[in-house]
Parts: C-alpha cells; sequence; structure tokens
C-alpha cells in the first residue's frame, strides 16, 4: 500500500508545508529596542490538507489508471507581542480581548510577575529578619 501514488501526493503536500512555516513563525525572532526592552511578535498558525484519487482499470492486465490530487492551504494570523522590560513580561494583544478565556490567557504573564515577585520578596524579608535575630544574643 505505501507503493500508492496518493501516498507520494501527501508526501509532497506535507514537504511544502514543512518548507513554509518553522518555529519562527509562531514565535517571532525576538527584537531588542534601545532601552532594553525585548519585543518578540507571537503569531496562530493554522494549517490543512487533503488529497484523494480514483484508481480506474485499464485493458491493460495489472495495470490501473490512477487519477488524483492533492491540496494544502496555511493561514497565519498576529496574535499580539511578549513585552520584556526590567524583568516583567506582558502581552500585548493586536486585537482587544473578546471574551473572558482571552482575558484570563493574556493576564498570565502578569500574574506569573507579580506572584514571582512576591515570593522573592517574602523570602527577602525573611532573610532581613533572620540576620536582625542574628544580632540578638538569645
Amino acid at each position: 500500500m505505501s507503493d500508492h501514488p496518493v501516498n507520494s501526493l501527501m508526501d509532497t503536500s506535507m514537504r511544502k508545508i514543512k518548507e513554509m512555516i518553522d518555529v519562527n513563525s509562531i514565535i517571532g525572532d525576538p527584537i531588542t529596542t534601545p532601552d532594553g526592552t525585548v519585543i518578540i511578535p507571537v503569531s496562530k498558525v493554522t494549517y490543512g490538507f487533503a488529497s484523494g484519487g480514483s484508481d480506474l482499470p485499464t485493458k491493460k492486465e495489472n495495470r490501473d489508471c490512477f487519477g488524483g490530487g492533492s491540496g494544502a492551504g496555511v493561514t497565519i494570523q498576529p496574535l499580539g507581542f511578549l513585552s520584556i522590560t526590567k524583568g516583567t513580561t506582558k502581552f500585548i494583544p493586536i486585537e482587544k480581548y473578546d471574551g473572558a478565556a482571552d482575558r484570563i490567557v493574556g493576564m498570565i504573564p502578569e500574574a506569573f510577575d507579580k506572584i514571582s515577585s512576591f515570593i522573592s520578596k517574602d523570602k527577602k524579608e525573611k532573610t532581613d529578619l533572620e540576620n536582625d535575630l542574628d544580632k540578638f544574643d538569645v
């Protein structure tokens, strides 16, 4: 079955899609601004492909007439940018958030930054308290 002509059509379609799309199509190359901010473009890539064919009998023995075709489509939709400034990461959407789920996803980087700063602040306060306690003879 692997020698069937439809397999060749599928392989060609997949190879062409691989040539068009790589990881930089989804997460773009970082851009560094003069103030040190790093901006990374983020896109959504959607692709699909289809192929099919038909074997028709011929008058010659052990020989079929194959007719087939394949096609593929790719769309790249820019979603927004990741902005990294002084250790703070924000997602800046190109389009306004439509629903609650979109807003929640957009808030994840900011929430992560706040939690991280809270944890590091808490650790620093504990270290300062331990240093203050070491000054006393108990």
